[in-house]
């Protein structure tokens, strides 16, 4: 069973009741409704170390049930607090129990703090009416699952995103789907460890896809991160930053998880 195409289909459901035309002239009105004082790649550009985009996940199909009573705000908290440079926020209810009310509670308390760390929504993006609930909400990214789109629906959101004044982050696992990206001008680009069809997950997957990234864009490794030396592996084959859920939701001592995978 494909995985990721069941997911599809219900997201196509879920937001069938809802979905309506969306112009330019109101995504273009949302540029301004995003939080972080700068953009979601440029938070990850850095040359020092490597960066750590940490996210909020109650539970996934792959592992399960991970902290299904998480206060979303609470947990931001505590990753403010251990310096990640980015949040990941799901936003999917059915397979990894987050809310939009979890993604907008986040930024409101960024702002409220004055704390600069963008948000990726982290969700599976078919239609540009949830590039506006992401903006809306205080987003300063959007999810592309290369994998799972068409050319036109891609180019769709990423032009929706733009508008809206958010970053695309282009998630691929395989050398076809970076092909594609490259070529619809994709400026952050995450290999996703993990096969989205069978859940399974192998680093080597970003050992090989990282390096055939061009070098203008933002670089990611997602998933199967949960030691400093997993993150070594990311940062040796030229990844830019790392996406973190499970480890850092688990972690004992969240600070020095972060510190060490800084520091990888």
């Amino acid at each position: 069973m494909d995985k990721l195409a069941e997911i599809m289909a219900a997201k196509q459901r879920e937001i069938a009741e809802y979905v309506r035309p969306v112009s330019e002239r109101e995504l273009s009105a949302l540029a301004t409704a995003t939080v972080g004082g700068s953009r979601f790649g440029a938070v990850l550009s850095r040359d020092d170390r490597l960066s750590v985009i940490a996210e909020i996940k109650r539970r996934s199909p792959s592992a399960g049930a991970i902290a299904e009573s998480i206060n979303a705000v609470e947990q931001a908290k505590v990753y403010a607090a251990a310096g990640a440079d980015c949040f990941s926020i799901l936003t999917d209810g059915p397979y990894f129990g987050g809310t939009m009310a979890d993604l907008r509670e986040v930024t409101d308390f960024l702002l409220e703090g004055k704390l600069e760390i963008p948000c990726l929504r982290k969700d599976f993006m078919l239609h540009p009416i949830q590039v506006v609930e992401a903006a809306k909400a205080g987003a300063s990214a959007i999810l592309i699952i290369v994998r799972a789109l068409s050319d036109e629906t891609i180019k769709e959101l990423f032009a929706a995103a733009t508008l809206a004044g958010l970053d695309a982050l282009f998630e691929i696992h395989e050398e076809p789907e970076l092909e594609r990206a490259v070529r619809l001008d994709a400026k952050i680009i995450g290999v996703n460890n993990r096969d989205l069809k069978r859940f399974q997950t192998d680093m080597a997957i970003s050992e090989k896809l990282i390096p055939q990234i061009p070098s203008s864009c933002v670089k990611i490794s997602e998933s199967g991160i949960f030691t400093p030396e997993d993150a070594a592996r990311a940062r040796a084959c030229g990844a830019d930053a790392i996406l973190v859920g499970e480890a850092l939701m688990r972690a004992e001592d969240t600070q020095s998880l972060m510190r060490a995978f800084h520091q990888a």
